[in-house]
């Protein structure tokens, strides 16, 4: 098989446990060479998010420019947009360029609640982005934003709110149900060919879950190139982040909520 080239677009974490810095080493420890957009800068630690500066949408554009003029792409993972100027600038770009497989992971708000997307934004995105992608992947939080409605409590809600997002346009949807308040983790996806697949795995039991949602979304895309759909490289991701979930308390980072262990084989 041809080496594999992945393109994150997203915000920085400077703390390594979130955003473009999560998703390179994702990229990395799935065997892919990872190229990088920035959209923000984001001061953030295991704290919290202290300040976040958009990247302009135009330098954006000139970014995504320089690597699709010389970098063959293979497949891609869109995350933090921050404004409804970079979502449509993203798309645009989507709509002219391959980008191979697309995984759109909504990033609306940190793990301890700030939001990191304005509310325009999330119309722009209904509008111009969930039709463009292969893949979305929300949290319960951010699947009832997308719909504007309550969030889902279970499994059958969150399993009617992965249909509604199919009929916003998205290809397929992967409902993720870290959010339950239950002793397993499932996971929902719905698929555009009307089919729907149950993925669950024991909730570890640690506090530092830091990047876990990009971290999916990042192995999500460096795998689909490798298997013939998208449910086969939805269960090898989720293994690959259980893993790294399990190792997380052995990694010294930070006085809150640490991140995952991206390189949790090797170490």
């Amino acid at each position: 098989m041809k080496r594999i080239n992945a393109l994150t677009i997203a915000g920085t974490d400077p703390s390594g446990g979130a955003g473009i810095q999560a998703d390179l080493k994702t990229f990395s420890a799935l065997g892919t060479y990872g190229t990088s957009v920035i959209t923000a800068l984001v001061a953030q630690n295991t704290l919290g998010v202290q300040a976040i500066c958009a990247v302009d949408h135009q330098f954006v554009a000139a970014q995504l420019d320089s690597v699709l003029n010389d970098v063959r792409i293979d497949t891609s993972k869109i995350g933090m947009l921050v404004n409804a100027s970079i979502v449509q600038t993203v798309s645009e770009k989507l709509r002219n360029n391959s980008l191979g497989f697309v995984v759109l992971d909504t990033v609306m708000l940190a793990k301890n609640g700030n939001p990191l997307l304005l509310l325009t934004a999330i119309k722009a995105i209904k509008q111009y982005l969930l039709p463009l992608v292969s893949l979305v992947t929300p949290n319960i939080p951010e699947a009832a934003m997308l719909l504007d409605c309550t969030i889902a409590k279970n499994e059958k809600q969150m399993c009617e709110q992965g249909r509604r997002l199919l009929d916003l346009g998205c290809k397929n949807v992967l409902m993720k149900g870290g959010h339950l308040n239950s002793e397993e983790s499932p996971d929902w996806l719905f698929t555009n060919e009307g089919s729907k697949y149950r993925f669950t795995c024991a909730r570890v039991k640690t506090r530092h879950t830091h990047g876990t949602g990009c971290t999916l979304s990042a192995a999500l895309s460096a795998l689909r190139p490798r298997y013939r759909n998208w449910q086969d490289s939805v269960q090898i991701a989720k293994e690959y982040l259980q893993q790294a979930l399990l190792q997380a308390d052995s990694l010294e980072v930070g006085k809150g909520i640490g991140p995952i262990h991206h390189f949790h084989h090797w170490w």
